[in-house]
């Protein structure tokens, strides 16, 4: 059942490679149409999964190269079915938000569909290596999504990524192969290291590079300097799914094989691990406030928001795992709305510059839909009650703070900081006076508005509902939750 979420896509690929007559219109339907039904098959195993039961469900195994411990084994629980429904989620709406005149039109639409099988089977993966080869496929995509049709820099921003995700892939690989050797495992089966037993030493050194490795992906203060360069030169599209969905390999990785299988190394540098969270979110905040960029701002917003991911399971509580995972979700969300929006305001104005834009609010001449999105958006963002990003916020904190009370106290002061950033977005760009530059903007058509409504309605319900979608995740956190987590010495 779960292959069928990776082989989707690739038939789309497929088809749309061999459909050498069809016009933009014609491929950018059949895609919709794949990722229409890649969402509806991912409904459908959210119908069929049981709540009750904190395992691997729908799992599938073939066996590949055994002389390498390869296999094919796939399966999901609590924490990568929330992950695979936003990934079906934003691939339609990117996809979707793609312009009907784009260039290349059959590459472009390939690749966003390649881009999507390989989060799947990252997300879906229950063998080391199969997982890895997942995590550098995503890698070929992303790379060319922003390379071809990206900003006038989107050349560096591209080879900048490019070199720190193949860092990030080389540490992870490293830790992986050694993880295998050290257990004296046959295979990377990621059950069957679940049960081998690593010195403490040699686990502490294993998940350090598993630190390293993930914490670029995700990525985490003084290893996040790629990101806001991608978000800027990538197109909207692009960042929707750069934000919303990729940023959480990196925070997947980190709590399916760091804190899963080096339970009592976490344990450790779990002090650190929350410090690291806080200056993430501080630092990144900060920066945030300086910009004049919209985009950059919401990309420094991004990473500020991924250090809340971190401090929740940093804690190794059923609690603060679970939160780590509604934060992901709520991220996700909020962030693909936000870049939607920039996109939007960018589309009409031609400008994200907050020294140049103002009074987009205007109910006449500007753009005072996509100005009310917005404010749903940033307070959303900054944890207005009532949103999705208040319920993880405060699941965080609560889960983080009888363990990490002052790095919990810290990122709190984060919250107010977001606050403070997208209010100055917002004050400066969309009320005043509409400035001359910008009067008599094109109207914005509903296909630029729909994708922000949908993606605000479930920031809503979610946000007066949580429970929609943390009954997904509580059996799994609580399994991973090392309640009685014992540290013994190194042997």
């Amino acid at each position: 059942m779960l292959s069928v979420l990776i082989l989707i896509p690739l038939l789309g690929v497929l088809i749309i490679g061999l459909w050498s007559s069809a016009n933009t219109q014609h491929i950018k339907t059949l895609a919709l149409i794949l990722a229409g039904i890649a969402l509806g098959w991912t409904v459908f195993l959210g119908w069929q999964f049981d709540l009750s039961n904190p395992h691997f469900q729908f799992q599938e195994y073939l066996p590949w190269i055994d002389t390498l411990g390869l296999s094919y084994q796939i399966g999901i629980d609590g924490l990568s079915l929330p992950l695979l429904g936003l990934n079906s989620l934003l691939t339609l709406i990117a996809i979707y938000s793609s312009e009907d005149s784009i260039k290349r039109p059959r590459l472009y639409y390939s690749l966003m569909l390649l881009l999507n099988s390989a989060v799947v089977g990252a997300f879906v993966a229950q063998n080391l290596l199969l997982f890895f080869l997942f995590y550098e496929l995503e890698l070929i995509p992303l790379y060319l999504l922003i390379a071809i049709w990206g900003g006038s820099k989107r050349g560096y921003a591209a080879t900048k990524f490019l070199i720190y995700t193949a860092v990030s892939g080389i540490l992870v690989l490293g830790a992986f192969l050694a993880t295998t050797w050290l257990s004296g495992s046959p295979s990377f089966d990621y059950d069957s290291l679940l049960i081998k037993s690593i010195p403490l030493g040699q686990q502490l050194i294993l998940l350090g590079g598993l630190l390293i490795g993930f914490g670029i992906k995700i990525p985490l203060v003084p290893l996040h300097t790629w990101l806001p360069d991608a978000h800027v030169e990538a197109s909207t599209p692009v960042s929707v799914l750069l934000a919303g969905v990729l940023l959480k390999l990196g925070t997947y990785g980190l709590l399916r094989f760091g804190l899963g299988l080096f339970p009592s190394a976490w344990t450790i540098l779990a002090p650190w691990l929350a410090t690291w969270a806080a200056v993430t979110v501080l630092y990144a905040s900060l920066t945030a406030i300086a910009q004049t960029d919209m985009k950059k701002i919401v990309a420094y917003s991004s990473v500020a928001h991924m250090g809340y991911v971190l401090l929740g399971a940093a804690a190794m509580t059923d609690l603060g795992i679970l939160a780590s995972i509604f934060q992901m979700v709520s991220h996700g969300l909020i962030s693909a709305m936000l870049f939607l929006l920039v996109g939007v305001v960018y589309q009409k104005t031609g400008s994200r510059d907050l020294d140049v834009l103002r009074g987009l609010l205007n109910p006449e001449r500007g753009l005072p839909l996509i100005g009310t999105l917005m404010i749903t958006g940033a307070m959303a963002s900054a944890g207005i009650p009532g949103m999705v990003g208040f319920i993880s916020e405060f699941l965080v904190f609560r889960g983080s703070f009888p363990v990490f009370p002052v790095q919990t106290l810290l990122c709190m002061v984060g919250t107010g900081l977001t606050g403070v950033y997208l209010l100055i977005l917002l004050n400066r760009a969309f009320f005043g006076r509409l400035a001359e530059s910008s009067a008599n903007l094109p109207s914005v058509v509903w296909g630029d508005r729909l994708p922000s409504i949908v993606l605000a309605v479930l920031i809503l319900v979610l946000g007066i509902q949580p429970s929609l979608m943390v009954r997904w995740s509580e059996s799994t956190s609580v399994l991973l939750a090392p309640h009685s987590i014992q540290v013994s010495s190194v042997n």
